[in-house]
């Protein structure tokens, strides 16, 4: 129990630090939050590497989509469904971006599980791609602490989502390989 105690305390402090940025930061957050909204920005991310990237382009932009839509399948078709936490507290914020945020479930942040997804997808294929990437992704990330919609814990949730959405995408061939064969 004491444990739980020490995370919600960790997650309540590191939230309100989070609603104290600058308004300054807080518009550029929100800027490229909104950029990330229903996965704009990484589908013009793909669409410009595709384009611009040759072979390793359209690589990269099949593997960063592929694994976004698994973590949004993930992070937003279940576990948003699994686990009815509520937002962080209206109080906690300093600032009118928190009335601008989702009714569904705190946990996990679909965002940062898209975010992630698509750069850790990105990355291995086109690694200077994948560096550019990740710039928004933390700025995604965040965001989400700073405007009220999600605890800390809920952005390391997702991105924990995408993590491990890239790397399935990554490896389901070899996986699904070594199923049959064994078999």
């Amino acid at each position: 129990m004491r444990f739980l105690a020490y995370f919600h305390d960790a997650d309540r402090t590191l939230t309100k630090q989070a609603s104290r940025i600058p308004p300054s930061v807080g518009k550029v957050l929100s800027a490229v939050e909104e950029t990330a909204e229903s996965t704009k920005l990484w589908c013009g991310a793909a669409a410009a590497m595709a384009w611009l990237g040759g072979w390793r382009g359209r690589k990269a932009a099949a593997a960063g989509l592929s694994a976004l839509v698994v973590a949004q399948l993930v992070s937003n078709g279940l576990c948003k469904q699994l686990a009815d936490r509520p937002r962080p507290p209206k109080e906690w914020f300093p600032h009118d971006e928190v009335d601008d945020r989702p009714d569904s479930s705190s946990f996990p942040s679909g965002h940062t599980a898209a975010a992630v997804a698509f750069t850790a997808a990105v990355a291995p294929t086109w690694p200077a791609a994948g560096t550019v990437c990740a710039v928004p992704a933390a700025l995604v990330a965040l965001e989400r602490v700073q405007s009220g919609a999600h605890y800390p814990s809920d952005v390391a949730a997702g991105a924990a989502i995408g993590l491990a959405s890239a790397w399935l995408t990554r490896n389901a061939t070899g996986l699904v390989r070594r199923h049959w064969l064994s078999s």
